[in-house]
């Protein structure tokens, strides 16, 4: 279906109460997430896959110089997709659903990963957070995260990267692990149920087997 310019994808459960995924995507792969995180966790749930996203414009927190010589700037549009999100795509979404989510929860990969912890800082909506492979080098970001709070102390936080995810010659990429080492322990001294996951290969290996991980331990998180 579509919803405001963007396709989304729904795989639902129709035990009432269950919680609902957000995922931010650029693969056409929601079902093979959605099947291997149950298949992981156990836990029924509904997921709704977003994509055909301007992802330089509309999951970056402000504007900042490209990455990737000849890839586009940042243009810093999160806010205004963020209320798009959740002021009419994820309303569409559960009544698509016909039940309402025990909780819902955001995940994304990448970028979109960057988005998903944003997205803790601007609304109130997620209870949970998914951050695989997040790109948690974007300039000032790492700084925000830890002079904000979240407007509501998320029930768990999920982060991963690859174990050579930092060995790039992009100078602003080799910060990556780091600051994701670093958040992970932030959270969790902030008092949040924050895990940090290692996977093996760089930025681009098995991005559906890693996003359907970390889905599978917010499900079971507690």
């Amino acid at each position: 279906m579509t919803i405001e310019g963007k396709k989304v994808s729904i795989f639902k459960t129709g035990i009432a109460g269950s919680p609902l995924i957000i995922l931010n995507a650029v693969e056409d792969d929601g079902e093979l997430i959605w099947r291997e995180a149950y298949s992981i966790s156990g836990c029924p749930f509904s997921l709704a896959t977003i994509s055909g996203l301007d992802w330089n414009k509309e999951l970056s927190p402000w504007p900042s110089p490209a990455a990737f010589r000849g890839s586009a700037d940042f243009s810093g549009g999160a806010d205004t997709y963020l209320h798009l999100l959740t002021s009419s795509i994820i309303p569409r979404i559960i009544a698509a659903i016909g039940i309402e989510p025990g909780y819902m929860a955001i995940a994304g990969y990448s970028l979109a990963g960057l988005f998903a912890l944003y997205s803790m800082y601007r609304t109130a909506i997620f209870s949970r957070i998914a951050s695989i492979s997040g790109s948690l080098w974007f300039p000032g970001f790492q700084e925000y995260a830890v002079c904000h709070d979240p407007l509501c102390r998320p029930d768990a936080v999920y982060l991963s990267i690859g174990d050579r995810e930092a060995r790039t010659r992009n100078a602003a990429m080799q910060s990556v692990g780091r600051n994701t080492s670093e958040l992970a322990i932030h959270y969790r001294e902030a008092g949040i149920n924050a895990f940090l996951e290692l996977n093996d290969g760089n930025h681009f290996h098995d991005p559906a087997g890693r996003t359907a991980r970390g889905v599978a331990w917010l499900l079971k998180a507690r």
